[in-house]
């Protein structure tokens, strides 16, 4: 028997198509992750980012996963938009929310048709905005900021220009979340730019690159509260990290639950590891190489939705 739905794993998610993909010159200055692209090869890479979505939705929906995608043309320059999960979030109670971006052409990326396809299709009750935040210098950029574990109410969050003090508590006290924030350095002492390349947070583990949090204390503490929650402790390596090993999202589809990731985070797992995700979830690996060169991989091209469908 498939194990039962849960409100961690979202059984249906937004996507987006784009078809002028290109790693984002706005954003590489504190994303780590990212690649640099050849002017010359902006086609083919836009390309081959396009035809990496459509193979990964179309893989989702035959595992049952319910995928909405939209398409971006392209005309508003919005390099990013493959990555929806930063500019909103749904939850359970039909709640919605609105997050304000720290590159100008990542605001760009909010658009109505996603949230009137909510309305429509699921039991939307209010959309909270923060962009207006924006102005101030305020920034929470979504389930990239913060990875929610939305059974025990936490939502953790790695220090960053993305994550603002503020804007994280307005959303907690909105949202009933508990904020745990916590420091981390890579290799050159900067920080992880989106927690949610640094963990994910499934119903029955979580993968944690806990040597990426200098503080040995603080590190202790998040390894100590997602094990008080019934959770085993995945903790994966800076280089599993740079992989984008943490870059998962545990999903609810047909047949049970599936953890999605690229086939570069699959293969940076160890054997073991696999094995104790396989107890739970189902390792579903998508091949994401050119999506990847943006500096984020699966999770950051899904957008769960944590609501009810409408009959």
């Amino acid at each position: 028997m498939p194990p039962l739905p849960s409100i961690q794993a979202p059984a249906a998610v937004v996507m987006v198509r784009p078809h002028r993909f290109t790693p984002n010159p706005e954003t590489a200055a504190d994303n780590a992750f990212q690649q640099p692209a050849e002017r010359e090869a902006a086609q083919r890479i836009a390309e081959a980012a396009r035809d990496e979505v459509t193979a990964a939705a179309a893989r989702l929906e035959a595992e049952g996963v319910r995928v909405h995608l939209f398409e971006d043309p392209g005309e508003r320059d919005t390099p990013d938009s493959v990555f929806p999960n930063n500019w909103f979030s749904t939850h359970p109670g039909g709640h919605v929310a609105l997050y304000p971006m720290h590159s100008p052409s990542r605001r760009r990326e909010r658009r109505s048709d996603v949230i009137e396809m909510l309305k429509t299709c699921y039991r939307v009750q209010d959309v909270i905005d923060y962009s207006g935040l924006e102005p101030d210098g305020l920034f929470l950029e979504g389930t990239g900021a913060m990875v929610l574990d939305h059974l025990a109410r936490v939502a953790y969050t790695a220090r960053s220009n993305r994550a603002d003090a503020v804007a994280l508590e307005r959303f907690c006290t909105h949202f009933g979340f508990e904020p745990l924030v916590f420091d981390t350095a890579d290799a050159q002492g900067q920080p992880i730019y989106h927690t949610n390349v640094l963990m994910c947070i499934a119903t029955q583990f979580a993968l944690v690159g806990l040597e990426l949090i200098p503080d040995a204390r603080r590190a202790a503490e998040l390894r100590a509260r997602l094990e008080e929650s019934g959770r085993e402790v995945i903790a994966l390596s800076a280089a599993q990290i740079a992989d984008f090993a943490g870059n998962a999202l545990e999903l609810s589809g047909r047949d049970g639950r599936l953890l999605a990731l690229s086939q570069r985070a699959h293969d940076s797992l160890t054997p073991a590891q696999r094995a104790t995700i396989g107890q739970s979830a189902r390792l579903l690996p998508l091949a994401v190489p050119t999506v990847e060169m943006a500096g984020g991989s699966v999770r950051c091209m899904l957008a769960g939705i944590h609501l009810a469908p409408r009959r």
